[in-house]
This record gives C-alpha cells, structure tokens and sequence, in this order.
C-alpha cells in the first residue's frame, strides 16, 4: 500500500486502540520512520510519494507498538519541552504539557532576580526543567537533582547537548537536606529559585493511562500514602537552599494544592503562597517565598 495508505490505516488502527491524539502520533511515527519531521511528511503526503527504502516496514511496526500503548516518545526518542528537544526512554518520566507552568514560573523568578542568579530544579527526571532554566535565562546557574539511575543518565544525555556546563547535574536524593548541601554545598542559601516535580501521586491511586501505569517509573509517580512525602522534603531541601525571599515551585496533583499549602504552614518559614493553574484551569503549581523579602 502507499504512504497515504498506510498513514490512513494507522490513524484508524490507533483510534480503535483508544489512542488520544491518533493523527497526530500516526504522523509524527510517520515522519520518524521516514527520517525526516513532519513538514517533511506532509510533502511527501501531497506527492503521494511512496516510501523510502524500509519505512514502511518501520512505519508499521511503530504503529503496533503505539497500539500497545507504547508512549509515542520512548518510540520516536524526544520530547518537546518549551522549544527544547529532549532524549527519552524507559527509565525516565515523559516531561508533560503541564509541566511547562512550572518551567515558567521558575524563569519569571529567575529573570527577576538579577545578574547571575542561581537555581536547583528537584527531581529532575530528564532535566527538562533544570535546561529550560538555563536556556531561558542564559546568565543563570542550575543545578539538577535526580536519584534514580536510569533517569540520572538520560539527564546526563540531556544535559550534555546543552554543554555549557551551566546545569551541574548530580545524583542524590532530592529530599534529603545534607544529601543536596553536599552535592551542591556552594548552592546553599545561594538560590533564587526552586523548583520541584517530585512524585506525588498517591500509592494505591493507579494511573488509567496505560502510557502512564505501564511505562513510566514508579519511583516518578508514587510519593508515599497521601503523595507527599518526597514533596515535603524537597520543602525542607528547598529552605537550605534559597535565599531569604527565595521562590519555591512545586507541581502536584490537580486536586492536591491545599494538602501542598499544610505542607508549608507546618514546615515554617514560608509566605505568598499562591496556586496556579494549567492551561484547563487545574491548580497544578504552588509557589511560595522563604524567610524575608528578596536582597
């Protein structure tokens, strides 16, 4: 069968396994199997032009894997972050959509700082947060906490592509206030901002989405009985760290921002705490500052 053949026929073969977004992963599975982006597809589509040499053969094997609920990343090797094209696999936790809210409000803490300002993004996964810091605000210094070894080398990769080794990323637990004051000692008390996307699903609260339950790493999805427990510790990391008036980020569950907020009054020390909602209206970030107003 042809390309547009073939294309039509993954778009139809992904709906009936319930894949979100069929065209889309069909196209960009597509593009990939044919070498080039999407662009690159479509003219190939308006030409009606047959496969490259074993495209399709690869073509329709990516397809049965996305059928299988195979996230479209760990097929494809990248995800787009804020302009940033990421390496990812198994072992590390896809970066989401969501997630861009918290990069954000780093990068308006970040850029209000003044020259030179430093940060540690918590939890790092494959650094996606920690290298849109450093891209975003080009004079800034970052450093990137994960513990989980499979994650911590696709951070390595990642942080690699960068190579301006403005993100210092180290292996520790992000929780652990002496773990990252020794990783991280010139980091202490240095930051203007924090930020976190630690595990907080509750344990015996299971994901739906087979990309979700079946593919990412527990360690990145289950944060203790009520979700909070690595999340609370980065809090306690997060105090050693900032500065007085430093800004703390953390992402967490839609229905979550309240249980964060307890998290910070019994903690101590913390004021402005504020929610912020995703693009649907969800509050999926809690910010809030340290000790007294910014130097």
């Amino acid at each position: 069968m042809s390309l547009v053949d073939d294309l039509a026929r993954a778009v139809a073969t992904l709906r009936a396994a319930g894949v979100p977004s069929a065209r889309t992963d069909a196209e960009l599975l597509a593009a990939h199997a044919a070498g080039t982006g999407r662009g690159g597809l479509q003219r190939l589509v308006v030409m009606r032009a047959d496969w490259p040499d074993g495209a399709g053969e690869r073509f329709a094997a990516l397809v049965a894997e996305r059928a299988a609920r195979v996230p479209l990343q760990h097929l494809t090797g990248t995800a787009g972050f804020r302009g940033l094209e990421l390496a990812v696999g198994p072992g590390v936790f896809v970066p989401r959509p969501e997630t861009e809210l918290l990069a954000g409000l780093g990068v308006a803490g970040l850029a209000a700082a003044g020259p030179a300002p430093r940060a540690v993004d918590l939890c790092t996964g494959s650094g996606a947060v920690a290298l849109a810091l450093a891209v975003e605000v080009p004079d800034a210094v970052v450093g990137a906490v994960e513990l989980e070894p499979a994650a911590h080398a696709w951070a390595e990769r990642n942080v690699a592509a960068l190579g301006d080794g403005r993100v210092r990323l180290v292996r520790g637990d992000a929780g652990d206030p002496a773990a990252v004051a020794a990783a991280l000692p010139d980091l202490v008390g240095a930051c203007a901002v924090v930020t976190a996307n630690p595990p907080y699903v509750p344990d015996d609260m299971v994901p739906l989405d087979p990309e979700v339950a079946e593919h990412d790493p527990p360690a990145a999805l289950y944060g203790g009985p009520d979700g909070m427990r690595v999340l609370a510790g980065c809090v306690r990391v997060a105090a050693r760290l900032l500065v007085s008036g430093g800004l703390l980020a953390l992402e967490h569950g839609e229905h979550q921002a309240e249980r964060v907020a307890g998290v910070l009054r019994r903690a101590g020390g913390w004021h402005d705490v504020a929610h912020h909602v995703d693009l649907t209206g969800r509050p999926r970030v809690t910010t809030a500052r340290v000790g007294g107003s910014p130097a």
